[in-house]
Order: C-alpha cells, then structure tokens, then sequence
C-alpha cells in the first residue's frame, strides 16, 4: 500500500491542502471525532450492563429477559473487543512528539496533572459518594455520610477507580514509555514517514499472537479478576499494551495516513461482519451463553475462551482499521457543535459515572422494557454528560487538566 497525499479538509479549524507534515504535528479533527464515538460507545457500555448485559457496573437492575441479556451481551463484547485498545492506540500515537518537544521532566509533569488529578478525584471523592448513594438507595444502608465513609475506609482493599482504570493504566503506560525513551538515549527525533502500513498478514498474525498471548494469561486470570491493589482487570491487557506500542509506532511511520480505503474496505467485510453477524452469534450459541452459562468464555482451559480471545482481536484490528479510515475520509473536519463535542469528550470520560447512576435510579421504578429503558437513559444521559462536561471545562484551570 503506498503512501500519498491525502486531502485534509481541516486541521484546528486551519486549512491546509494535504499532509505535508506529520500527522501528530496537527490538531487531527478525524480522530477527535473518533473520540467522541468512543465516549458515546463507553456511556452505552455502561447503560447496556445496567439494564442486562453482562459486564461489571456500579448499578445493575437485572430483571432483562433471555433474547434482551443475549442483544446487551453481544453489544458489550463487542465494544469491549476494540473500543479501549483504540483509546490506548489514539493516546499513545500524541505521546512521542510532545515528549521529545518538552523533554521528559515537563512531559511526565503534565501528563501526571492530566490524568493523575482526576483520578485522584475518582477515588477521594467520587467513589466513595457514589458507593453512599447505592448503599442509601439500593444496600439498605440508613447511618449518615460519615459514618458510611468510615465503614468504607475500613473495608478498602485497593483502588477504586471505576471507569478511570484506564487513566491510571495510562499513566502507568506512559511512564514506562518515556523511562524506554530515555534509556535508550532520546531517539527518533524525527517522524519517518516509510509510506506503507502493515499488511494483511501482518495485521493477521498480530492478531493471532495477540489472541494467543490473552488466551494464555487468561487460564489463570481470567475476565472479572482484578489485581486488587491497583484494581486493574488484567485479561484485557494484552490487548491494551500492544496497541500503545502500535499507536507510538504508527506516530513515526506514518501509518495513519498509509491506510488505504480499499484495504480497510476489506477488513470491514472480513474480519467485522463475518465475526459480528456469523461467528459470534454462533459461538455464543454453541458455547451456552444464551443459557446464561458465560463462564468458559471468560477463561481457563475453554475452547470458548480461546474462540473469545482470537475473535476479539481480529474484530478489533478490523474496527480500528475501518474506523479510522472512515472517520479520515468522511468525518475529517468539525463544525461549531463538534468541536463543542470533541472539546468536552475527556470531561465525559471522567464524569459520566455519576450522572449514568443518578439517571439510571431516577429511572429505576418506571416500568418499561429494559431495551426502551436503555434507550430513555441515553437520550437523557449523553446530552447531560456532554452539558456537564462543557461547563466543568470552563472552571478555573480546568484547561490545563480537560
């Protein structure tokens, strides 16, 4: 696949004719539009597990029927299969050029305040709060705010970073990066554009070595266990590891740029159709999910478990591949109320905890079928997560966090 120019309709809200300078070096409006598709598919996520998908969640109503469990499961581990290690390949892809910009003692300084002070936040004040609210409303718990808070110090095993596991991964990711960086002695100063991405065998056996390498470390941890101390679900890091190094990788290559549309065409007919319409149904079938029995594809010595593992991989190659083509060809440039989006996408991201539970328990007694449930919560949940997150944006100093 070789490399060419390709039009760019805005960047920043600046014009220019075609990628004459590395990708990285310029406000992206495709992949800030990507973002904003991730968070919308992270709050449904969350929506889909509370009203019947399987999935860990804060609240969960579970009263769904047999063919509704079946659609949310299917939607979660779908978007489970790619939406994550797509975040961790779009943040590592803007990690090389402001480290080798600002070094990596102003670098890691920023970085800790962009992700280390809202997780902070997480755990000091929202989880906590959040656990008050379920615990009054759900657990039966009837004592004040204070004395629930002591119970909860008392019974902390490890961190409670709900959703925001993934700044903490992220910083963990990162710091391990820049150490590499340095070690290594500062190098690659310079993008090298080779004009050519990987191919389809290439892509396939990273695929494979990645499903293989899931399925592995999932005998002995599998889906749902934590490291408790950190509280990381490690089943899925895998996944998540390699795809920061492709997205730093993928920063000097040019590959972003390097995809061609007839080649993500493929990808999406392929890998993605075959394993959403034919493969995972069949699999969920033969495996026993829809008896409820989810428990082999989650690990251990399974052949549903390595079938699970290999299918997530190569559904996430071909969404990562035909997304970010997509979304460069046809979604490359934002008006007023996508730039408002993209801006406010982080601030979603952080926050849309607590507003998905106090939507969800405003819901809780209103009598409806948990897909049209869903569908209420979203239409009321996303707009205020997105309001939300654009107000907290214009706090003081918020820009140099959101």
């Amino acid at each position: 696949m070789a490399s060419k120019a390709i039009p760019l309709a805005r960047a920043d809200s600046i014009t220019i004719g075609t990628y004459d300078r590395p990708l990285a070096q310029v406000r992206l409006a495709f992949v800030d539009n990507i973002r904003v598709l991730l968070v919308v598919l992270v709050v449904l996520h969350h929506l889909a597990i509370t009203y019947g998908g399987v999935g860990g969640w804060y609240y969960q109503e579970g009263r769904a029927d047999t063919i509704t469990v079946a659609v949310l499961t299917l939607f979660v581990a779908v978007n489970q299969s790619f939406s994550m290690g797509f975040y961790f390949l779009i943040a590592a892809y803007f990690v090389p050029r402001p480290l080798e910009s600002k070094g990596s003692r102003q670098f890691l300084k920023e970085r800790f305040l962009r992700l280390g002070v809202p997780l902070g936040f997480q755990l000091l004040v929202v989880a906590p709060l959040l656990s008050y609210c379920l615990g009054g409303t759900i657990w039966g718990f009837q004592g004040s705010l204070w004395t629930y808070l002591v119970g909860y110090v008392n019974k902390y095993q490890g961190l409670d970073s709900g959703p925001l596991w993934f700044l903490e991964a992220l910083l963990i990711f990162t710091v391990a990066y820049t150490l590499w960086w340095k070690l290594a002695g500062s190098p690659a100063r310079q993008v090298r554009d080779e004009g050519k991405a990987p191919g389809n065998l290439a892509i396939a056996a990273f695929a494979l070595t990645v499903g293989l390498i899931t399925f592995v470390l999932r005998i002995w941890l599998p889906v749902g266990w934590a490291f408790a101390p950190l509280g990381l679900t490690l089943a899925y890091f895998p996944q998540y590891i390699s795809l920061f190094i492709i997205g730093a990788v993928a920063y000097r290559r040019g590959w972003l740029s390097a995809i061609s549309e007839d080649f993500a065409r493929g990808w999406l007919w392929g890998p993605v159709l075959v394993v959403l319409l034919v493969l995972a149904p069949v699999l969920f079938v033969l495996g026993g999910a829809l008896e409820g029995d989810v428990g082999p594809f989650l690990g251990g010595l399974h052949w549903q478990a390595l079938a699970y593992a290999l299918l997530e991989q190569f559904m996430c190659m071909g969404m990562v591949i035909s997304l970010l083509v997509l979304f460069r060809r046809r979604h490359n440039h934002q008006g007023r109320l996508a730039r408002a989006l993209s801006g406010s996408a982080y601030a979603v991201y952080i926050f849309h905890s607590p507003i998905l539970i106090l939507v969800s328990l405003g819901l809780r007694n209103v009598e409806l079928h948990p897909l049209l449930k869903l569908a209420l919560a979203a239409l009321v949940s996303l707009p205020a997560c997105f309001v939300v997150g654009g107000l907290v944006r214009r706090l003081p100093a918020a820009d140099r966090i959101l």
